[in-house]
Formats: structure tokens, C-alpha cells, sequence
């Protein structure tokens, strides 16, 4: 089982471009030699325990075939499983969502036949993994990630992009569409960030924040254009207060990753960060949308070994 693949494929992934698509991707991997079992995902977090037992079952090489949430998913099977190190099982990619922002950093062609010579080839890098725990309603929860966690008028804007991919209406326009009816109706918070354990301690009426271990999200911002994924660190990208027309201006200055130089940017390097607020605000990880503060993050150096361009 060690050298064999085992396939986790999202058929709903870029409008269902993973079901249409699969055929073609099974006949180029076979075509490249590669030996796989592979499966379907049937609904929300399911491929976290398809990966979790497979490794049970004694896979060490997990292929995903999706967004960057079907990766999130997988990700955090393989840190549930307590059968091996999370680096003994290494991961590659076929890229086929709207976003596709890990796949970005990493070089992974969104061409099915470069991105599994990629994959044939093994080149494997150890990069960082975050760690956050936050409120779910009146209980607790926690998730790993390995790109991006979106906090604020961020996570707003990825809910109702997930809304619409629900909803079968995602397109790669989804993500500009949710972010302009949001920001009409979007509050600001005010709210405690604590970083390093009072290493740096804002207060500050937050629009929107990023905890970075890659740099890119929203289908191609580069959010935190700091961020190396195997330093052992988070970058941090804090917005406060803003106008909103200054975000429909600068939007360019987040594509092209030169937006830390406004005013009401903050940029830090942090382990450890914890946010408070006196109204929940709003997360979201690697795009999945999930709870609200209070939050907090950890992060795991060098936590998973990936496959890369």
C-alpha cells in the first residue's frame, strides 16, 4: 500500500469539472504508471475521514483531486489519523476549483497532464501548518489549514461564495461578485488581536485580517505577500477601519500584493495569534467557512510533506 495512490476526487469542484473530469485524469495516470485505489467524496468534511482511513488502511500517498477545501478536508484527515507522523503520508494535487490559491503558491498547473508529471516525479517540500480552535455557536471547535485563514470582512465574502457554489452558481467571478455585495452591507468590529503573547497587542476596529502560511487567497490576492510556507511562522495582514470606496480602489494593490504600504494596513510575523471581540467575527480557513471569535492560532512547523511544481 506505501507507493500505491489512493484518489480522493470532489465531484462538485469547479462546477463539477471533478466528475466530468475524472475519466480523463484515471487514463493519465495510468498512462504515467501510477498504481491508485480511488473514491468519491459524498458531502461536506467527508473526505477528512476517506483520508484518515485510508491511512488507517495503510496508504501513504493521498491524491487530491478538487478545490482548495477538498485539500483543507484531506489535510485535516491526515492530522486526525493516529496510525503515523503526518510526514510519512505525502500529498499531491490536481488543481480543479475556482480558487486554487495553495496550487498557486506551489506551481501546480492547472494542465492535468504537467500537473501529474509533477506528481510522478515526487518532489516533495515540508511546509507549515496553522492550527486554529474558535467558537462554533455556544460550543468549541478547531481546524487545521495549510494556506490562508480569512477573518472579518474575508470570511463574509468566502460564506457567500460558498453559498453560491451550494447553489451550483460559482464561477471564477464568484469570488469579486460576493466581495462587492458584501462590502455594502459589512461592519466594521472592534476587537483585541494578541500576538506572540503580548509580543504586539492591538486594538483596533477590524475590517479584515489574514493569518498567511502561503500568500495567496481569493482566487488569485495575494493577501499576505510575506509569507514563506516552511518558516515557521504566520504573516499577518490587518485592515482597520476603512472606507469602502478605498477598497474598490486599492483592489488591485491586494492582487499585486502592494497593499501593506496603506495606512490602514498592518503587517506582523507572529506563532501564536489571539483575537477577541465584543461581537463574534466571522472565519473562514484554506476558503471552508467556519465559526467566530474568540479565536486562536498555532502554528506546526514543517507539519506535512507536499508534492510540488
Amino acid at each position: 500500500m506505501e507507493n500505491k495512490w489512493y484518489v480522493i476526487i470532489n465531484p462538485n469542484a469547479g462546477s463539477r469539472k471533478g466528475e466530468q473530469d475524472w475519466p480523463a485524469i484515471r487514463d493519465l495516470l495510468i498512462s504515467r504508471g501510477l498504481k491508485f485505489e480511488y473514491t468519491f467524496s459524498e458531502y461536506h468534511k467527508h473526505a477528512i475521514s476517506l483520508a484518515s482511513r485510508a491511512i488507517e488502511n495503510g496508504y501513504r500517498h493521498l491524491l487530491a483531486v478538487g478545490g482548495d477545501g477538498t485539500i483543507n478536508e484531506i489535510v485535516n484527515g491526515i492530522f486526525k489519523q493516529a496510525v503515523v507522523s503526518t510526514t510519512d503520508i505525502i500529498l499531491g494535487v490536481l488543481t480543479i476549483g475556482t480558487g486554487n490559491d495553495w496550487g498557486r503558491m506551489f506551481d501546480i498547473p492547472m494542465d492535468y497532464e504537467k500537473a501529474i508529471d509533477i506528481i510522478s516525479a515526487e518532489k516533495v517540500f515540508y511546509q507549515d501548518v496553522g492550527l486554529v480552535q474558535y467558537k462554533n455557536g455556544s460550543g468549541s471547535d478547531y481546524r487545521y489549514f495549510i494556506n490562508i485563514a480569512g477573518i472579518g470582512f474575508d470570511a463574509i465574502v468566502a460564506k457567500k461564495t460558498n453559498s453560491l457554489k451550494a447553489l451550483g452558481k460559482s464561477n471564477s467571478f464568484s469570488y469579486l461578485t460576493s466581495l462587492f455585495s458584501s462590502l455594502l452591507k459589512y461592519k466594521h468590529h472592534k476587537s483585541e488581536i494578541i500576538v506572540d503573547e503580548s509580543k504586539h497587542k492591538l486594538n483596533t476596529s477590524l475590517f479584515s485580517m489574514n493569518v498567511g502560511i502561503c500568500q495567496y487567497n481569493g482566487g488569485g490576492m495575494k493577501q499576505v505577500p510575506n509569507a514563506i510556507p516552511d518558516d515557521g511562522l504566520f504573516d499577518l495582514t490587518i485592515i482597520s477601519k476603512v472606507r469602502k470606496f478605498s477598497v474598490f480602489r486599492h483592489l488591485q494593490k491586494i492582487y499585486r500584493g502592494t497593499h501593506l504600504s496603506l495606512p490602514y494596513v498592518k503587517s506582523f510575523q507572529a506563532k501564536t495569534v489571539i483575537i477577541t471581540s465584543n461581537s463574534p467575527i466571522n472565519l473562514e480557513v484554506d476558503g471552508e467557512s467556519l465559526g467566530h471569535t474568540p479565536m486562536e492560532f498555532s502554528i506546526i512547523p514543517s507539519g506535512i510533506k507536499v508534492i510540488t511544481g
